[in-house]
């Protein structure tokens, strides 16, 4: 039995992370990721954990510290948002090509300009080419339980992870929570065993050599096959996590789908909000239905693709814009899935929609189902690329 507790997402995860207890934390603040540093730093201090706890001048020092750690051979972890993940995008790319796994915690927001601390998902779409497994929560529950399953799925596969969740709307806000025993999530995580590190002294290793043209694509050809790989260890976690709380996660989520007419596909915590929306249209008789992405890295393309099958139209809902004057990145993965499985017959359109924060209330969800229903009348999508409430 679970300990129920009221907690925001910033605590869960500073909490998780007190749980698993890793070795070093590289840290440096920014809006709304601080509170998770702050939160653990406290049990670095008052001895809870063991964990070495390294500020650092800037979240570029942060990652650099994290892939020095993990290369020693030991697990590191930090967390950031916003500029600070943008100004960690060298270092970024640095840990996947040494396949260091790596957990950070990304608390989404909204990227200059104009200046904006509010939540939508430029930052981790930013970086979502990176090479890093990138796990996505709706709730303050879903962040904790990703945290918990994170360090498993990223070291079976040996890439980095994001736990990702919005700020502020998760972050910060206060739900209810099912903490799972201590025991038994160190029993879960496990312990780290690295195949190769700088450190051991029965194998001389080097990390983050120079690529010569002779062997730079058979490096980033087993970065790929890591990915492909790490879709199997994420069921596979899913459902040992599902039987140890009663909580099973896949790659995507689907809410009411089973005879749905018309979908929408998004990400995040407007998931919470969209539901209600379903609810409220399958009370009037509509067969309205949901897709939560839960894994955008690796991207559930045959997941999505057989779940878009029986639909007559759906929308993507984008926290994100690529500025391709085309579509948003979940849009784009999606149509490009519907493209590999040979599904023609949906009709699909995408709206960019909260940036910097911006409001989707029920109505608005409901909005976009009304624009579906003549779609799926019609045949016809009309413009595909829509901004959704928005002065112009």
């Amino acid at each position: 039995m679970g300990i129920r507790e009221r907690l925001s997402g910033n605590e869960a995860v500073a909490y998780a992370m007190k749980q698993i207890n890793p070795d070093v934390m590289g840290a440096y603040p920014i809006t709304p990721s601080t509170e998770i540093p702050q939160y653990f730093s406290a049990y670095v201090d008052n001895g809870e954990v063991d964990t070495e706890f390294i500020a650092v001048e800037s979240e570029h020092s942060a990652m650099s510290t994290c892939i020095g750690a993990q290369a020693a051979g030991v697990r590191a972890i930090s967390a950031t948002s916003s500029c600070g993940l943008c100004y960690m995008t060298e270092m970024l790319y640095v840990a996947a090509s040494c396949r260091l796994p790596i957990t950070l915690s990304v608390c989404c927001r909204a990227l200059s300009g104009p200046i904006n601390i509010h939540n939508d998902h430029s930052d981790a779409m930013g970086v979502r080419d990176a090479g890093w497994i990138m796990l996505f929560a709706e709730t303050n529950q879903e962040a904790y339980d990703n945290y918990l399953q994170a360090m498993r799925i990223g070291e079976a596969v040996g890439l980095p992870i994001m736990v990702c969740q919005d700020g502020f709307i998760t972050s910060h806000a206060i739900e209810n929570i099912e903490l799972v025993e201590t025991d038994k999530v160190k029993a879960f995580v496990g312990q780290y065993r690295p195949k190769h590190y700088l450190l051991d002294p029965d194998e001389s290793v080097s990390m983050g050599a120079f690529g010569m043209p002779a062997y730079y694509m058979e490096a980033k050809r087993q970065q790929a096959q890591a990915m492909i790989d790490a879709k199997d260890v994420i069921y596979k976690v899913g459902r040992e996590f599902g039987e140890m709380t009663g909580r099973t996660y896949g790659l995507i989520e689907k809410y009411m789908m089973d005879d749905a007419k018309t979908a929408i596909v998004l990400i995040g915590s407007s998931a919470g909000t969209a539901k209600e929306a379903v609810r409220q249209l399958r009370a009037q008789g509509k067969k309205v239905g949901l897709i939560k992405v839960r894994a955008f890295r690796p991207f559930p393309s045959e997941e999505l693709a057989e779940a878009l099958k029986g639909v007559r139209a759906f929308a993507v809902m984008d926290k994100d814009d690529s500025y391709n004057a085309h579509c948003g990145p979940l849009f784009a993965e999606t149509a490009a899935a519907l493209y590999a499985a040979g599904v023609r017959e949906p009709r699909g359109v995408n709206y960019i929609y909260g940036l910097g924060g911006r409001d989707v209330r029920v109505d608005s969800i409901k909005q976009v189902f009304a624009e579906l229903d003549k779609i799926a009348a019609t045949g016809y999508a009309g413009q595909t690329y829509r901004y959704l409430e928005v002065r112009e």
